[in-house]
């Protein structure tokens, strides 16, 4: 696994990664978002981290607030998280320390034979349903991500959060996904929430919603990549 900073020439911090799948030819990725520890609760649920076990990469939509949770997430795979809102001292918060697994957005870059140069984007903050002109897909992967739709560098998944509420939409070729929020979910007080599955085996790529439960979690809602996303 490979990972740097964007040239400073580029007017936006993004982060840059690349996910190898496993030998057997298959890659799975956590997808979590607005986490809000110790905020939410002292300790992010058990449920989470044994969700996790086993991915090859874990990816954080932002309002992550006490960076020692990455800590604790990265004993069970590596971490990239965007930087939220609360992570940045907004409401009262402490400005998070500035952390090499932390950037405003990050392109990770998946290698998996038979779905190569599969990309995905991670930002807290997305605007969906979009409000054209300005505020859609296209417009942030040109302006946050430097990625032009359409081109090669175009992102085939965004991983965001913000809103606490879970969905998954498609919209043009590329995949947006919000995993919910694990602690607070729909901006409800503190319980049971929502995580999220990248998954791909070399021939299809779908991502996942999960309720978490006292036992584990259950699967609620399943979306394939655009089969162009998977063309590439």
């Amino acid at each position: 696994m490979d990972w740097y900073v964007a040239s400073p020439s580029i007017p936006r911090d993004v982060g840059y990664a690349t996910v190898a799948g496993s030998a057997a030819g298959r890659l799975r990725l956590g997808l979590v978002a607005d986490t809000h520890i110790p905020e939410a609760r002292a300790q992010l649920w058990p449920q989470v981290f044994d969700a996790f076990a086993g991915c090859d990469a874990i990816l954080h939509g932002g309002d992550i607030h006490e960076l020692w949770l990455l800590d604790q997430l990265e004993r069970v795979a590596p971490v990239f998280a965007a930087r939220g809102n609360g992570d940045e001292g907004f409401g009262g918060r402490p400005r998070s320390r500035a952390d090499a697994r932390v950037h405003d957005t990050w392109i990770v870059q998946l290698d998996l034979p038979g779905l190569p140069g599969l990309r995905v984007g991670i930002i807290h903050d997305l605007t969906i349903p979009e409000v054209p002109p300005h505020l859609t897909v296209d417009n942030v992967s040109r302006r946050r991500f430097g990625a032009e739709p359409g081109t090669p560098q175009a992102l085939d998944v965004v991983v965001y959060g913000d809103t606490h509420v879970q969905r998954i939409d498609v919209i043009g070729p590329t995949l947006c996904v919000n995993p919910g929020s694990p602690t607070y979910p729909h901006n409800l007080e503190t319980q049971l929430g929502t995580i999220g599955f990248l998954d791909l085996d070399g021939t299809s790529a779908q991502v996942s919603i999960c309720q978490l439960t006292e036992s584990g979690y259950e699967t609620v809602e399943v979306t394939a990549l655009p089969s162009g996303s998977q063309a590439r």
